[in-house]
């Protein structure tokens, strides 16, 4: 791709005549954006059509995910494409900043954590390595929601991210896909999203489908005055793609949900074998498994198992026999969490309601299971333990295992526990199937791009900027760690980031923070297991100590939230509000003279997290061990420099490993000790002979931070003391890991005051992250699970 300057003005005043019937400088920046994507789009959008036709008769593998959390994508295009200084330079020339047009771009909202992001992070990998993947998705329009605070509680609305124009995006109408339900017939729309590789030339595709009624208007009714029913059809047909993850606490919203997942995979399913068919003469389909592999991204699109054989089955004609095996050979399935909760399970009603042949084919793989279990000489009670249909009800994590070629966990840690306890009689009935792929973040997004003067910085210590493509080469920034001029270079640009979060923080919430101050980060997914509560509780203990000793806290402390509660989780939601109320009261306590602080930043999201990662000094990583999978957000901190207090979970135990414990603070019960104390553990043993830990959890029922009378207070601290409907306790040692917590966030105030001991462990860590590159672990599925070749 040759993108000069003259052809980027020469499209630039195009695009602005044309869409905007003005000349660039007399645009909104709004519209500026759109002029500038628009060129980029039209500039790079031949070579994308050639290399679409060229990869059409080349293996591929398909990422089918429910999420791609692939945020803004303008700034990070431009890097990817080599062009960033250049269109930057032109935009200084026209009197505008590139970050201001940057901002003007909403994060798609396709997503809500860090299985979204990890998606998000493949696909660009996979283009920058060269490999063939593309992403199959829903085009959500109105996404998970924007979260905002109303007197401290968590509040809820769309996000209808692409209402103005999304210029990333190509319809594609002539692929449209029909999707039939058992009561309800709908199109599916095809958006694609290019995913441009590193510097490379390469473009992959992420395909996105939005569900569009087959007769948007009737008429007849709207002649009849029944205009409500004259765009029922549209509006039935819309819903399916109009939220992530819909409120599935009754039955109307689990049916959405099912239906919303095989929406998605049986368009993309179609869409692939009507592909196929175009390009190969092999109406068997006994070559398929040579040119097509695809990766389940958790459970939500297992249900495109069954649908790829009754494609095959109904559709080709193909024998059971022969379309059972071919989806052995493609399919590959990643497991995301031990939680079972979070494992997927479906009534045979709602399965039979969303399409009934489907469910036949369910049964069908279901006695294909039990005649191979009893071969193998499983007895009936552990084939029962195994079986996919079972209690009325489908779990889709065994149809996931039994048919796919290959199942994956994403941590060393999480797959030990898979193969050895959540999943143990799978892996003894099927132990090749079983392998590791640690996450992985990219790191043009989350370092070149998020933190560019670090990367300058790295640039000049390296003496080349080879890492960028080759991240393994960050390890040679170890031989600055003990040079002292470097050191307070690398510090002095950490507190131009946090001055530049200050501002952030100052505009956004109001609250005056102060660069100096220690940034102790928490920034992800709101739920139990995640501890934001023991964070929280800690909070509350240092206050109620200063309280006591004005001398306590020697270096301010800057506590960072960011997360988003599911609509229908209220002991997540109470846990936002208690923290809320902890900085409600914190903040405006003249008395501790500004030694804490306390922000909780609303709407956390991709662009944000470009900001807060390259901040943070000390990275709060403090799930439960044994119940993070791996985390992703603790490899970006990571990679900006933040140092990792976290307990032993996830791929946290490899960042101690690469970067040693010596550079990081571990703390808490490992998941061993944890199953030695869970048979006898007692919370309020521990809550009544431990001070610290009484004043604090006292605290939720005192009256000192308030909950409107909504009881949320209550809920947490029974949560934490009683047991409840069959739950122990502090389900997730909560109290269990406190002094041990509290310890360690003594050790973080040691190490920063030490500024040379502090640099040091911070630059070992950024030394340390290649193995956190995705890049490795795309090669790894490439070349162990896809079987795909580099054309880099």
């Amino acid at each position: 791709m040759d993108i000069t300057k003259d052809k980027l003005l020469e499209k630039l005043e195009f695009f602005s005549n044309f869409k905007f019937n003005k000349n660039y400088n007399d645009l909104t920046k709004e519209e500026k954006f759109v002029a500038i994507t628009d060129s980029i789009m039209a500039l790079t959008s031949k070579d994308w059509t050639d290399q679409l036709g060229k990869k059409a008769r080349q293996r591929k593998a398909y990422y089918f995910s429910a999420e791609f959390l692939i945020g803004r994508s303008l700034g990070n295009n431009l890097l990817n494409l080599g062009i960033y200084d250049l269109v930057n330079s032109i935009l200084e020339e026209k009197g505008d900043r590139i970050k201001d047009i940057e901002n003007e771009e909403e994060d798609a909202a396709l997503g809500n954590g860090g299985l979204g992001r990890l998606a998000a992070c493949f696909l660009e990998s996979a283009a920058s390595q060269g490999f063939n993947l593309d992403g199959y998705g829903i085009r959500y329009s109105e996404g998970l929601f924007k979260q905002f605070f109303k007197d401290g509680f968590q509040a809820e609305e769309g996000d209808d991210w692409s209402s103005f124009y999304n210029p990333w995006s190509k319809r594609i109408v002539s692929d449209e896909k029909i999707i039939k339900f058992k009561n309800q017939t709908v199109k599916a729309c095809p958006y694609d999203m290019p995913i441009f590789g590193y510097k490379n030339g390469q473009i992959n595709r992420l395909r996105l489908w939005q569900a569009e009624a087959v007769n948007e208007f009737d008429f007849n009714r709207f002649n009849n005055f029944d205009y409500d029913g004259a765009v029922r059809e549209k509006n039935e047909a819309e819903d399916l793609t109009r939220v992530l993850y819909p409120n599935d606490e009754r039955r109307e919203g689990k049916l959405l949900r099912i239906k919303q997942q095989y929406f998605f995979v049986s368009a993309s399913l179609q869409d692939i074998v009507s592909n196929y068919k175009k390009n190969f003469d092999d109406k068997e389909f006994k070559h398929f498994h040579e040119y097509v592999s695809i990766q389940l991204n958790d459970t939500h699109p297992v249900i495109g198992i069954p649908e790829l054989i009754r494609i095959l089955l109904d559709e080709e004609k193909i024998s059971f026999e022969d379309s059972f095996n071919i989806a052995r050979k493609i399919f590959n399935f990643t497991n995301h969490t031990i939680l079972r909760e979070a494992m997927e399970v479906w009534s045979v009603d709602l399965i039979d309601e969303t399409s009934p042949r489907v469910l036949e084919i369910i049964q069908m793989i279901e006695q294909r299971l039990v005649e191979e279990l009893y071969n193998k000489g499983f007895k009936e009670e552990e084939i029962n333990f195994l079986r996919i249909v079972k209690d009325d009800s489908i779990h889709m994590a065994n149809l996931a295992i039994f048919v796919s070629n290959k199942v994956n966990g994403v941590a060393e840690l999480h797959t030990n526990i898979l193969k050895n306890e959540t999943l143990k009689d799978w892996y003894g009935a099927y132990p090749y199937k079983f392998t590791n792929k640690t996450n992985g973040v990219t790191q043009r997004r989350w370092l070149i791009y998020s933190n560019m003067e670090l990367s300058d910085f790295i640039d000049r210590k390296l003496g080349s900027n080879e890492w960028r493509e080759d991240f393994s080469k960050i390890k040679e920034l170890e031989k600055f760690a003990e040079d002292e001029p470097s050191i307070r270079e690398f510090l002095e640009i950490r507190k131009k980031k946090k001055i530049e979060l200050t501002e952030i923080i100052k505009e956004t919430t109001g609250i005056d923070v102060d660069p100096n101050s220690i940034f102790d980060v928490q920034v992800k997914r709101l739920h139990e297991y995640k501890r934001q509560l023991l964070n929280a509780l800690h909070i509350v203990y240092l206050y109620h100590r200063l309280k006591e000793d004005k001398n306590f806290i020697s270096e301010k402390r800057t506590f960072i939230f960011g997360a988003k509660a599911a609509p229908a989780y209220f002991r997540a939601k109470a846990v936002i509000k208690f923290i809320n109320e902890i900085a409600r009261v914190i903040n405006n306590d003249k008395d501790i003279d500004g030694k804490i602080k306390v922000v909780f930043l609303e709407n956390f999201r991709v662009s944000l997290g470009e900001k807060i990662y390259p901040a943070c000094d000390f990275s709060e990583q403090i799930s439960t061990a044994g119940k993070e999978a791996s985390g992703t957000g603790n490899m970006k901190f990571m990679m900006n420099g933040a140092i990792t207090i976290g307990t032993y979970d996830g791929a946290n135990v490899e960042i101690f490993e690469k970067a040693g414990e010596e550079n990081n603070i571990r703390f808490g019960k490992t998941v061993e000790e944890l199953m030695e104390i869970k048979p006898n553990y007692d919370p309020y043993k521990i809550y009544q002979e431990d001070i610290y830990i009484k004043n604090a959890l006292d605290s939720l029922m005192s009256g000192e931070f308030k909950d409107n009378e909504s009881y949320m207070f209550l809920d947490i601290y029974n949560s934490l003391l009683k047991s409840e409907g069959g739950d122990r306790a502090d389900r997730y040692f909560v109290l269990e890991d406190f002094e041990s917590y509290r310890k360690a966030q003594e050790k973080i105030s040691e190490v920063y005051k030490d500024e040379m001991r502090f640099g040091k462990m911070c630059l070992l860590n950024i030394a340390n992250s290649a193995y956190f590159s995705s890049d490795r672990t795309i090669r790894e599925y490439a070349e162990e699970i896809w079987k795909l070749e580099s054309h880099n």
